[in-house]
């Protein structure tokens, strides 16, 4: 059967996109109901106000309406210490914490756009606040000098297994500081650790396959 292979190109290699994408979310909203989604709808943007609520005294929250409310996402503005702790940076650190990195740097320069949809639980959301405000705390000791500039748990992140376990540790920190800041018996390891995110941009690497 012809599926319109030749049809493709570098940016999508499937002619006809992802063929599950629409079924999927046709499905999940045919599942949910009228009443359903709605209240999947309300607990989103509960979670997203509850993440706001927690950390507004930490960081500057962006779009809040009249009533200081956000939506289904919050965006949270870090551009109030863009000088010395970059947006990147502090997104790697979540790892060391155990969470991927929500958007970053969009839909605004310095800024992560935090979307905790309905699925997440009051622990997990806890858990996030709570790791948020200890990089705040981080951040701190770093713009008032008492962490150095360079060489501070959030520039250094993600620490990795092979990182935190060699034999050799040269950093003005603890090891426990790097991979374990906050209680956590769920550890997830990051794989690789932090890579200059312009270079591969600037200095691109093709690597051609070698002749058989």
């Amino acid at each position: 059967m012809k599926v319109g292979g030749s049809k493709g190109n570098a940016m999508a290699a499937a002619p006809y996109g992802n063929a599950l994408l629409f079924p999927i979310s046709y499905g999940y909203l045919l599942m949910l109901g009228g009443n359903g989604l709605t209240e999947a709808t309300k607990h989103a943007i509960l979670n997203a106000n509850y993440l706001r609520a927690r950390l507004q005294k930490y960081y500057k929250i962006l779009y809040t309406n009249k009533n200081g409310m956000c939506g289904h996402e919050m965006i949270v503005d870090f551009s109030e210490f863009s000088l010395k702790v970059g947006v990147g940076d502090i997104a790697r650190r979540l790892d060391d914490y155990g969470f991927h990195a929500p958007t970053v740097a969009f839909p605004v320069h310095n800024t992560l756009m935090v979307e905790p949809t309905e699925s997440e639980p009051l622990s997990e959301l806890d858990r996030f606040c709570d790791a948020l405000i200890a990089i705040h705390h981080e951040i701190d000791d770093i713009m008032t000098g008492k962490m150095d500039e360079k060489n501070n748990p959030i520039a250094n992140a993600p620490h990795t297994m092979q990182v935190v376990c060699a034999d050799e540790w040269n950093y003005p920190y603890s090891r426990q500081t790097a991979a374990f800041p906050l209680p956590h018996a769920d550890k997830y390891w990051p794989t690789i650790s932090k890579i200059d995110d312009a270079y591969g941009d600037r200095n691109l690497q093709p690597v051609w396959p070698a002749e058989e």
